[in-house]
């Protein structure tokens, strides 16, 4: 029985992955401690409320004796921490939460983490502390980081903790970084729930600057498999970068969900451009290709299909 301390686990992507382990491993045990932001929404976890195997705190990850006393009263093994500030607007506007939460919660973590010894720690990073790319190429887990906002800087700099841990104490940590997720219990303040649930209620469609900005769209139940192929078989110490090769630009997005949904083009509204917008995100993902066996399986266009009957058949949950 693996017993599993997940940190923001009533976020977006926790929320999946505590599914995928309920789902994938009858007899594991799953903790979650989040904070509950406006971020964390104990309805993705509604289904599993009731699971003897699922226990949830509401907590802060900077709380170091709470996250040992978690550690030691449920005899955790892994701790995966998925717990952060995402948003790049709000890191704009307000940098000092994402600094407390992204940076100073993982080393919080980490000192957890050693003292009690846990056997893996997962860090949940983000391929935007790569920086910008320009039209051709890819990031690998080798490219320097070149964070372009407070947002990326703060997991950039996370990162930069969980590989000192690794080394100087010997903390059995990998990290991932990932491209863009997207499909079920995304808040909609990100591109493609935003323009679902705007789309649904007949609202405009904005789209930063010209929108040809490009991304790599990753479905958030293959980012789930790479984090599990991670943490069984993640050899100490490395990164491994998880991209989809499914590139697309916010254009591109829109306009699919617009045929998706039946709208009007009339509904998209340019506006001005976010400040540090970066052009373009790619990522290799030849090493946890090659190394643990990964790769993704969901087709975008099939992905969109199934994140937009999601958002159509979930109205109660986006709409709160």
């Amino acid at each position: 029985m693996q017993k599993y301390l997940i940190t923001g686990g009533a976020g977006f992507i926790g929320s999946n992955f505590i599914h995928y382990l309920l789902e994938n491993y009858p007899s594991c045990q799953v903790i979650n401690l989040d904070l509950l932001t406006y971020a964390g929404n104990l309805e993705n976890l509604a289904d599993v409320a009731a699971d003897p195997r699922y226990h949830f705190v509401q907590g802060d990850i900077n709380n170091q004796e709470l996250v040992e006393r978690l550690i030691k009263t449920y005899r955790c093994e892994i701790l995966v921490n998925f717990a952060a500030e995402s948003h790049v607007d709000r890191s704009i506007t307000g940098p000092d939460v994402f600094f407390q939460t992204n940076t100073q919660g993982t080393l919080s973590l980490l000192k957890a983490a050693k003292n009690q010894n846990i056997q893996k720690f997962l860090q949940i990073s983000t391929d935007e502390v790569y920086g910008s790319l320009g039209p051709q190429g890819y990031f690998s887990e080798n490219s320097p980081l070149k964070p372009s906002s407070p947002y990326s800087a703060s997991k950039a700099a996370a990162d930069m903790f969980v590989l000192a841990y690794a080394k100087t104490y010997g903390v059995n940590a990998n990290i991932t970084r990932s491209s863009n997720n997207y499909g079920p219990y995304q808040h909609p303040e990100k591109l493609i729930p935003l323009m679902i649930t705007k789309g649904i209620q007949g609202e405009k469609l904005p789209i930063y600057g010209t929108g040809e900005n490009i991304r790599d769209w990753l479905y958030v139940g293959d980012n789930c498999r790479a984090f599990d192929a991670v943490i069984q078989k993640g050899r100490p110490g490395e990164i491994y970068n998880v991209g989809a090769h499914s590139e697309h630009s916010n254009n591109e997005i829109v306009h699919l969900i617009i045929d998706q949904l039946g709208l009007s083009n009339d509904q998209i509204e340019y506006v001005a451009d976010r400040l540090g917008h970066d052009q373009r995100y790619a990522l290799d993902n030849s090493k946890i290709r090659l190394e643990l066996g990964w790769q993704p399986r969901t087709i975008f266009k099939l992905g969109i299909e199934q994140t937009i009957r999601w958002y159509l058949e979930h109205s109660g949950w986006w709409q709160k």
